[in-house]
Order: C-alpha cells, then sequence, then structure tokens
C-alpha cells in the first residue's frame, strides 16, 4: 500500500471521542472561529518525514514555534486545500503541482479562536525548499514515525489566564513542538492507529 493510500483511509477512519478537539474545551459553538489551515507534508521516501517550519522571532503571534506551512484562508482561496498550498509556496517555496493531497482531517480549535483545517499531502523526498525570510526562519524534517509515537507525545500542563491549560509536546532533537502543532500530529497518529 503506498503512503498516500494509507494516509487516505486513515483519514476515512470513523470519528472518535478521543479526537483532541481544540485548546480549550468550552468553546461557546455560536461563535464562529477564524478559518485557517496547514499543510501536513509528509515526504515520499521508504522512512517518510513531515516538514516543519521554525517561525522568526520577530513574528507578533507564535514567534519562534515550531508550525506547519499554513495560516488563514483569504477570500481567494480554494477552501482549506487552496489555502494550504499558497501559504506552503509562500513560507517555504514548496511549489503546489508537487503536492499530492490526500485530504483534508479533524479541525482543531486554538486558544487564539482559529478553526485550523490540516491539509495532508505527499510530497517528493529532498525537495530545496527556501524560506520566507518574513516569516520562518528555517524549514527541517523529522520522522513521521517519531513524530507519531505516542511514547513521544508527551502531556505537559501550564497555567493560561489563571487555569490549567493542558496541551501536547514532542522534542526532536533541539526543537520543541508543543500546542496545536503537537496536537493535529496526536490526532493524526491516532487516526493512522485505528487505520492500521
Amino acid at each position: 500500500m503506498s503512503l498516500a493510500d494509507r494516509l487516505r483511509l486513515a483519514l476515512a477512519a470513523d470519528h472518535s471521542p478521543l479526537l483532541l478537539p481544540g485548546d480549550h474545551y468550552d468553546f461557546d459553538p455560536e461563535v464562529r472561529g477564524n478559518p485557517a489551515a496547514v499543510l501536513i507534508a509528509v515526504t515520499d521516501r521508504p522512512s517518510p518525514g513531515v516538514i516543519l517550519t521554525q517561525r522568526t522571532e520577530t513574528l507578533r503571534r507564535h514567534a519562534g514555534q515550531v508550525a506547519f506551512p499554513g495560516g488563514r484562508i483569504d477570500p481567494g482561496d480554494d477552501g482549506p486545500i487552496g489555502a494550504a498550498l499558497r501559504e506552503a509556496q509562500e513560507e517555504i517555496a514548496l511549489p503546489p503541482a508537487l503536492v499530492e493531497v490526500v485530504g483534508t482531517t479533524d479541525d482543531y480549535r486554538t486558544v487564539t479562536n482559529y478553526v485550523v483545517t490540516p491539509v495532508i499531502g505527499v510530497v517528493p523526498p529532498d525537495l530545496l525548499l527556501t524560506p520566507s525570510e518574513a516569516e520562518v526562519a528555517s524549514v527541517f524534517e523529522v520522522p513521521f514515525d517519531f513524530l507519531l509515537d505516542s511514547a513521544n507525545q508527551r502531556q505537559q500542563v501550564t497555567q493560561y489566564q489563571g487555569r490549567d491549560r493542558h496541551y501536547y509536546e514532542i522534542l526532536w532533537q533541539d526543537r520543541r513542538i508543543w500546542g496545536a502543532t503537537a496536537a493535529m500530529l496526536v490526532n493524526l497518529s491516532r487516526r493512522l492507529k485505528w487505520a492500521a
């Protein structure tokens, strides 16, 4: 079974209450979040990886954090897929034509009230990717199996606005992957386990 087919099977798996819906569980469902999308780009190699970015320290929000390429869905985008492909091209110079889009997976609502749709895509290995100086400090690849291994997905808690905030973090070499990025990887790993 190809990597893309395995991922398609995972996306078709039944919904489960084990999926993480967002950074808070007490959002008012009547309050619409800002639509956004990210690209989870999986490299098509015998041991696949996931392409991630380290955001620049000068950004107003989430400075220095590890993230997927992505951002707000603009009116001119063709939905979440169009937005994720556009953002990946803008942020890391990933040509949309080189992405085999597998599909979208479970939305995740962030603490900043964005409803993020992860778009899963398979890309050729060893692409020459160029980070946008304004947004991205570096681009790197982490082994897929490492990210999806529950032993590497550590649950953490911190105080946020006077309340406990529970989140996941994944430590890879000198990188800290946490928050919404880690949660979307946790959701994907759970789907892949159901589809195994």
